[in-house]
């Protein structure tokens, strides 16, 4: 199927039902704990919706002496910046549904992106929402470790990928971690 549009519907249906009758989030597996230093910078997400929840992979990742960064999104278009977060810290209303931080935390720069999916394949090709946010996000830190957090129902066979589609290096799921390569 290469029609992305009617691709995401019916991905974003699937997502829905299997969030519906999972209500947890996803767990950190240990190999993805394992990859987690000091001083590392962890971006994660709030999730909107059906997304897999990763607040456990935020949890791990803050136990482990990382800092924590959130997208800040100002509109479709502008490209997302990481600012500054701890959890439990308050959280403003953003575009499209997001909670993220005030655009007064400072930026800084992930060595880790955990991303929401709609869908992803074996060779772990990504589907978003379609904005090219995490897209644009991870041409600008290349060297980051691109983690998508999805529930397994979203996996499908293969997705089709436009040139400037970047792939994971891994995906999590309530089944645990698959890796695709090293970064």
């Amino acid at each position: 199927m290469s029609d992305k549009p009617a691709l995401r519907a019916r991905l974003r249906a699937t997502r829905d039902l299997f969030a519906a009758q999972s209500s947890t989030a996803i767990r950190a597996p240990e190999a993805f704990v394992e990859r987690l230093t000091p001083g590392m910078i962890v971006a994660t997400y709030c999730p909107v919706g059906s997304e897999a929840d990763p607040t456990q992979l935020a949890a791990a990742a803050a136990e482990r002496g990382c800092a924590l960064a959130l997208p800040h999104v100002i509109d479709r278009a502008a490209p997302i910046r990481f600012l500054a977060w701890e959890m439990g810290a308050p959280l403003v209303a953003g575009p499209f549904g997001l909670r993220q931080p005030d655009e007064s935390a400072p930026e800084i720069a992930p060595d880790v992106i955990l991303t929401p999916l709609v869908g992803f394949d074996p060779r772990l090709n990504r589907l978003g929402q379609g904005a090219g946010h995490y897209d644009r996000a991870f041409a600008r830190y290349e060297a980051a470790w691109r983690v998508g957090v999805a529930w397994s129902a979203q996996e499908v066979p293969a997705l089709p990928a436009d040139i400037w589609d970047v792939p994971l290096h891994a995906v999590v799921t309530e089944q645990g971690m698959r890796c695709h390569s090293e970064p």
